[in-house]
């Protein structure tokens, strides 16, 4: 199934509340009579959405995870450019970037999507080659974050960055041999939080376009965190110290 679906309970119910003119029609297993099933086909049919009832296999062939017995098709939508991303800025008087340099795992992606959404992020920035981009796996991690966060791919990051700074914004990049704590680093204003990859961190470009370069306290053995367990913590210090101010 192409990627102009998204499946999952979580993921579907999501878009269902949230994004419902997004949906061009439901696709349900056949026999899924239970709570759960019932209240998204009830919500979908309170919204128009055409419900169509299939066998399971049918879902198991056509999609590539755990489907959970739905899946919602898509209508086309305006995919994010790069030259929406000045505009996309604009809208917020300070704005929150999160830039992620070359996640290629998907549920990586989606869990740094939906912390995103949850944070009140403006916009999530990562390069086109050789990083993940919104597939269905992508979609049905986000639980719907994925509709409602502006996503860009960019062909050359540090082109962006070096754009980004021209227009106020500053580029916080996050290093496990950085000298400074995020805690200790001023995040009230116009901000862009990067993250590297999986294992390899952020590129030598990128990271020569940093402002600012943080890491968290590490106080057990471990060396690093998962790249989306770290998203989430310096997102919410961003949203911390933008509340006391």
């Amino acid at each position: 199934m192409a990627a102009d679906w998204i499946y999952g309970i979580h993921a579907v119910a999501a878009l269902l509340e949230r994004r419902p003119e997004r949906i061009a029609a439901l696709r349900v297993q056949e026999g899924r009579g239970d709570q759960r099933m019932q209240q998204l086909i009830a919500a979908a049919q309170g919204a128009g959405i055409a419900i169509e009832q299939v066998a399971r296999s049918q879902l198991d062939e056509q999609l590539p995870g755990r489907h959970q017995g739905v899946a919602a098709q898509l209508k086309a939508g305006h995919d994010y450019q790069e030259g929406d991303i000045a505009t996309l800025l604009a809208r917020s008087a300070k704005p929150f970037v999160l830039v992620l340099d070359g996640i290629t795992d998907p549920h990586n992606l989606g869990a740094c999507l939906r912390s995103a959404d949850a944070a009140g992020v403006d916009l999530v920035i990562a390069p086109r080659d050789k990083a993940a981009g919104l597939t269905p796996v992508v979609r049905k991690v986000a639980c719907g974050a994925a509709e409602v966060v502006p996503f860009v791919q960019v062909t050359n990051l540090a082109r962006t960055l070096r754009s980004l700074q021209d227009l106020g914004v500053w580029i916080v990049g996050t290093a496990g041999e950085a000298d400074g704590l995020l805690y200790d680093q001023d995040l009230t204003g116009p901000v862009a939080l990067v993250l590297g990859a999986e294992g390899s961190g952020m590129r030598r470009l990128t990271r020569e376009y940093c402002d600012f370069l943080v890491k968290l306290p590490m106080a057990g053995s471990v060396s690093s965190l998962n790249v989306s367990v770290a998203a989430g913590i310096c997102l919410f210090e961003v949203v911390r110290q933008r509340r006391v101010v």
